[in-house]
Parts: structure tokens; C-alpha cells; sequence
């Protein structure tokens, strides 16, 4: 049994998650002279020594494959490889989570200071107008109590402190910002943007977390391409090193890191008095008690923190008197194709290095096609040119050429550098088969119910995926090529990511006007509890085709902002 450990000081603001969300709360937070407190689940983070960003593969045991070789035999502990940034897994020894029958769901959970974005892929897209008033658009979903023009001053302040490159085009599907210059196209991104003009298909420079230019102390990109093990030079942008290290710089952050939340404790009154968690070093049981609360520990982890909420004036979990807590889960869509294309064989090595992802990326361009059968759309990734090689880099090789020695090793350094890949991003529209609810019979080994997860595609997404297969093989045929990727199966459900895949989980605690049943009003405040916001991804009302970190941050800092004059004002 944990034991119970209290401490009488009272916080001004604890933080619960130093993600995308917590880390933009700490910072605007401290920057107003308010004192927070960060709760976090895992270590401390310490770039110098945790990051891999110019190990090459010879100086490790067994080039990356783990210590015990683990990658050789299909066990390597690592989702995204040896050499990638710290601490995230789609399975947490101890920390379980159940899917129901007739679902499939992956959830993806870091554990570090920073989180998720210490390694995500940056892409830092906007909301359109029509993203945050989808039912007005087309009848479908739900509208934001907030529109673009009101979001669009804090997503000019996320990216003039961020660093977003990109370039200004006028397209409705993909809002203009504050951009820093764009990154040059590499070779084969020239030849795609060709391509793309052949179909009459926008291709334009990438908007990405990564700096062309020196900002807010921030050094400009260096160009080694290794952004997802993370960058010691805090050029690719992470809360960590962005946000939360300079905030611990004011004297204004208290930061307490194996802290796993447990619950949101009331008073007679109904506001939050306390955060119980687990110190996951002594496993006992603490509390801190608290003025105000934000939680932010990611859209799933964050309904699962309000659903065990539970007390005899919140019987049904924190802030869900409506019963919506969990409910409206969706994430991105994924599908991809390759091909190889004849035109780069044997292209001259150079260093193509450039930012850890693509220097050019394809936005919606089908948004008024009446004729299409699923809303909206979806934007394309594109990859290609010569990454490191390591481990795995040529597997397969044999299955495409006969021989061995010189014959075979010519052969792999013709095809070097010579595939191009296109991946769709796209969006869900939220439905009632997609939500996440407390397993009554599984707990974690801090005796913390876990999330049970049910999940499913519906048939605009899967139409969806359908169009991005026919998209993509047409470009690579207009680039010369042939499409690497097997056929499309018959049922799409077997084509399309499985849910969480893409690691976009949103809407599980909506935002919402009065007299809805929205858990939280306009300003991401819980109706039912006025000390306690939600500072993620849960809030959203929809998951369109943009990656949702940069909306993230921008509507934590509206959220932060008027938590902090509702605090000057007594309100809180």
C-alpha cells in the first residue's frame, strides 16, 4: 500500500505535463511573474547526455541494434530506433492500457521533461477558418466556440516565438504566418514539385519548427539532419528547451520530476484543493496542494486523470457532469506510397543532409471538389534522398536483385537515394464508436485505473485513404517512376493507420459554448470546477489535416493568458 504524504504550503499553479501544452503554460505563466509548480512522470532531461544527435552507428554496440543485439531478432526496445530522442514507447512495463474487442488502438506516451516534443516531426501547420467551424462548413462535426480570427494573434505569437519557416502562398487550406525564411528544396523535392505541377497540385515550402535564424537566444539550424534525436542547440524547437528551461531560469518554476498524477482532490466547495500523485522513486503516495490547476498530460492521459477524479460531488469523475470526458477521441489518418524513381540512380553523392524532414510538403488542394466522396482532405509528406544509412537501411535488396558481392552491393548504391515516398496525413471527423473510458478492472502499478480504448474508422476516412493511394501512385508515375508499395487490399480498413499510429490524439475534454455540453467553456475552464484548465490537445472540437502541436501551443497560450487575469482579478 503507498503511503500518504502531505505537504501544507499551498501552490500558486501546478502544471500537470511539460509537453507542447504544459510547456507553453509554464512559460507564459512565469513570464507574468506568476509561481508554478510542474508535475512530470518522468526524469529530468539532460540534452547533452540524452541526445544522439551526431553518434554515428560505429561507435555503439552492434551499430544501434541495442546491447544485446534486440533489433536482430525483432525486440528492440526503442519505437523509433536506438539513435531517436528520449523517452517515449507504445508499451510502459507496469503501465498497461486495455483495448476493447473489435478495436485497435496504439497509444504512444512519453515520459520526459518535454515530452512529445522532444522528438516530433515538428510540422507546424495552422487551423483554417473553416477547421474551426466545420459543421457551418459542411454539416458535419462540431463548431469551436472560438473562430480563426480570435486563435489567429496567439498563433502569431506561438510562431514568432517558436520559429516556423515557410512562405506566404494564399491558400485558404493552409493559413498564412510568421514565417523565417524556407529551407531550399533538395533534388528530389525539385523533381516532385515538378511533378506536382504536371497534376496542377500545390507543392510549396514546409512549415517547420526548425530555425533558418538565430531566435530568442536560439541558434540557427546547422543542417545535420538528425532533428529527431534531438538538437542540442535547441534550433528544432521542444518545450524543454524552449520553454521550461529558461522559466527555471526566472526563480518563478518548481519543477518535480517521477511524478505520476493520480487525481484532482475537491473541497466542500467543488474546486480543486490538492493533486495527488505517485513519487514513482519512493513509491508513496504525496499531495500538493494548489490555488489553480492545468493539466496537460496529453489528450488521453488528461481524461484519464478527470475520470479517476471521482468523489462524492463529482460520482462520474472531475468536470464530467455532462459525461463527454473521453468521448470524441480521434487522431490523424495515415497512408503512404513509394516508388523508385529512375531519374535519381546513381545521382552524385552530396550532402542532402538539410532539417530532420521534408524541405517541401503538398497542402489540400481539393477543398471545393463537390465530386469527392469523404470531407475535406488531407496534406502530403514527402521523403527521399540519402538519409544515413544503418541498420536495415537495405533491407529487402535481395527480394529485388539477383546475385550477390559486387553485383549486389552495385546494385544498392545505384538505388541509393533513388526511392521517393508520399505519406497522407488527413482528417477525422470525430464519431460516437471513438472514445477512451476507465478499464473497472485493470490497474497500473501504482494501483491507477488504466484507460480502456475503443476505436474506429469511419467511412470518410476510409474513402479518404482510398483517394491518397490513386494521388500518390499518379505522382510517382509523373515523376518517372513505378510505385514500390503492394497494391491497394480490398478493404481500405487494412490499407488505413491504425488508431493513435500517427500520435495526433485529440478531443477528449471539448471546449464549447453555454449551454452545451462541452466539460469546458471558450477559454478551455472547466464549467463545472473554475480552478481547474486544460491545457492539450482534449479541447479540440476536430482534428483536421494539421498536425495539431502548433494549435496546441497557440490555444494554451490564449488558455494561460486568461487564466492569469481571471487569477489578478480574484476569479481563481
Amino acid at each position: 500500500m503507498l503511503q500518504l504524504q502531505g505537504s501544507p504550503d499551498v501552490h500558486d499553479v501546478v502544471v500537470i505535463g511539460s509537453g507542447a501544452g504544459g510547456g507553453t503554460v509554464v512559460k507564459v505563466l512565469t513570464d507574468l511573474g506568476i509561481k508554478v509548480t510542474l508535475l512530470e512522470a518522468g526524469p529530468m532531461l539532460n540534452p547533452a547526455k540524452d541526445f544522439k544527435e551526431h553518434v554515428w552507428p560505429y561507435q555503439v554496440d552492434h551499430r544501434g541494434a541495442g546491447p544485446h543485439a534486440e533489433l536482430y531478432f525483432g525486440k528492440s526496445p526503442w519505437p523509433f530506433g536506438y539513435f531517436e530522442a528520449p523517452n517515449g514507447y507504445w508499451k510502459i512495463e507496469g503501465e498497461p492500457y486495455t483495448v476493447a474487442p473489435d478495436s485497435k488502438f496504439g497509444w504512444f506516451r512519453s515520459r520526459i521533461i518535454g515530452g512529445r516534443t522532444n522528438h516530433y516531426g515538428r510540422i507546424s501547420l495552422r487551423f483554417s477558418d473553416y477547421d474551426f467551424k466545420p459543421y457551418s462548413f459542411d454539416g458535419l462535426g462540431t463548431d469551436w466556440p472560438i473562430t480563426y480570427d480570435e486563435m489567429s494573434p496567439y498563433y502569431d505569437k506561438a510562431e514568432e516565438f517558436i520559429g516556423i519557416t515557410g512562405t506566404h502562398e494564399g491558400l485558404r487550406t493552409a493559413p498564412d504566418g510568421k514565417f523565417l525564411p524556407p529551407i531550399a528544396p533538395r533534388v528530389h523535392e525539385i523533381l516532385v514539385q515538378k511533378a506536382c505541377q504536371k497534376l496542377s497540385i500545390p507543392c510549396v515550402p514546409s512549415r517547420m519548427a526548425m530555425l533558418t535564424k538565430p531566435v530568442h537566444g536560439r541558434a540557427a539550424c546547422h543542417y545535420c539532419g538528425q532533428c529527431g534525436r534531438g538538437c542540442q542547440t535547441a534550433s528544432a524547437f521542444s518545450s524543454s528547451q524552449a520553454m521550461i528551461f529558461p522559466a527555471m531560469k526566472t526563480g518563478k518554476l518548481n519543477i518535480i520530476t517521477h511524478a505520476m498524477a493520480r487525481e484532482l482532490i475537491t473541497d466542500d466547495s467543488g474546486r480543486v484543493k490538492a493533486v495527488s500523485y505517485v513519487d514513482k522513486n519512493t513509491r508513496t503516495e504525496k499531495q500538493i496542494r494548489c490555488r489553480a490547476v492545468v493539466v496537460a498530460a496529453s489528450a488521453c492521459e488528461s481524461a484519464r486523470l478527470l475520470l479517476n477524479s471521482k468523489s462524492s460531488r463529482f460520482s462520474n469523475g472531475l468536470a464530467n457532469e455532462s459525461g463527454m470526458v473521453g468521448r470524441n477521441l480521434t487522431d490523424t489518418t495515415g497512408y503512404g506510397v513509394g516508388g523508385y524513381i529512375p531519374a535519381l540512380a546513381n545521382l552524385p553523392r552530396h550532402n542532402c543532409d538539410g532539417i530532420g524532414g521534408m524541405h517541401v510538403y503538398i497542402p489540400w488542394w481539393l477543398l471545393d471538389d463537390k465530386s469527392k466522396d469523404f470531407p475535406r482532405g488531407y496534406h502530403v509528406e514527402i521523403g527521399g534522398g540519402f538519409g544515413m544509412p544503418g541498420l536495415g537501411s537495405f533491407h529487402g535488396a535481395c527480394a529485388h536483385h539477383e546475385g550477390y558481392g559486387n553485383s549486389l552491393k552495385s546494385a544498392i548504391r545505384e538505388q541509393y537515394g533513388a526511392y521517393v515516398h508520399f505519406e497522407g496525413r488527413g482528417e477525422m471527423i470525430p464519431n460516437a464508436n471513438s472514445y477512451c473510458e476507465i478499464d473497472p478492472s485493470v490497474v497500473d502499478q501504482w494501483g491507477i485505473p488504466v484507460l480502456r480504448f475503443h476505436f474506429r474508422w469511419s467511412e470518410y476516412e476510409l474513402n479518404q485513404v482510398r483517394h491518397m493511394d490513386k494521388t500518390f501512385r499518379s505522382l510517382v508515375e509523373a515523376l518517372g517512376g513505378k510505385p514500390a508499395s503492394r497494391p491497394f487490399p480490398e478493404r481500405a480498413v487494412d490499407a488505413i493507420s491504425t488508431g493513435g499510429e500517427i500520435i495526433h490524439e485529440a478531443g477528449t475534454i471539448r471546449m464549447g459554448d453555454e449551454g452545451t455540453e462541452a466539460p469546458l467553456n471558450r477559454y478551455c475552464q472547466a464549467r463545472d470546477v473554475k480552478n481547474l484548465f486544460v491545457a492539450d490537445a482534449a479541447p479540440f472540437l476536430g482534428n483536421p489535416d494539421k498536425n495539431v502541436t502548433l494549435s496546441i501551443v497557440a490555444l494554451a497560450w490564449r488558455t494561460a493568458e486568461y487564466m492569469a487575469e481571471e487569477m489578478r482579478k480574484g476569479n481563481v
